[in-house]
């Protein structure tokens, strides 16, 4: 159910399932997983699995294997670079449009969703720093009310996440991007410029680890 009450149609509920398994790291890059073995992983029937499937590869977060496998692209060197500069030309902008938006209670609530990352980090959880991670820069750019920016942003992420994944595996949770300290400082000094500064060095940081994980063989 939605927060009005109604009831979300289960294709759409799939295809979020799905979607997030991508996103937070429950399938690696490469991977190959069957239709059928979704079908019972998500709980759900063909039809709405293949729907998803159809719009995920659509979007680039899923690529065909044949013999009714798919798989979640491999990052490449050509790929990354592309991804680089469509989310530091993207989000640090959606971040700039937010700061006018901002208040004490949203900061607390980005406070709080920070400090979710920080305790996955310590703990090396991977599934608990995607989400929380996720969480922050997307509760943050919701405040920017930019929906075209917005549906950018989250099909590059849905490409570019899942490489966190095997950054982990490579370098521990002390490669995992997190400069969201100086985000917060710049949210409660009222610094639009130095808010999208500050995400911006998040991102190439996130960007820096892959491309060091891709040049040792990580992928």
């Amino acid at each position: 159910m939605d927060e009005d009450g109604r009831k979300i149609p289960t294709h759409e509920v799939t295809y979020a399932r799905l979607r997030d398994m991508i996103l937070f790291g429950v399938l690696a890059p490469g991977q190959p997983v069957t239709i059928q073995g979704l079908t019972a992983e998500l709980d759900a029937g063909m039809t709405p699995v293949r729907e998803a499937i159809r719009r995920l590869t659509a979007e680039g977060a899923l690529t065909p294997q044949g013999n009714r496998r798919v798989s979640v692209p491999q990052m490449t060197e050509a790929v990354l670079d592309q991804l680089a500069w469509a989310r530091l030309a993207i989000e640090p902008q959606l971040a700039r449009l937010a700061m006018r938006r901002l208040t004490p209670g949203l900061i607390a609530r980005l406070t709080a969703l920070d400090d979710e990352v920080n305790a996955a980090i310590g703990a090396g959880n991977l599934a608990g720093y995607l989400r929380a991670n996720h969480a922050f820069h997307f509760t943050l750019y919701e405040a920017a009310e930019a929906p075209v920016l917005m549906d950018i942003a989250q099909s590059l992420w849905l490409r570019a996440g899942p490489s966190l994944r095997l950054v982990m595996g490579r370098f521990g949770s002390s490669g995992l991007p997190d400069l969201h300290a100086e985000a917060l400082e710049a949210m409660r000094g009222g610094e639009g410029e130095a808010l999208s500064a500050a995400i911006a060095r998040d991102i190439q940081q996130g960007v820096d680890q892959v491309r060091l994980a891709l040049s040792e063989g990580a992928f």
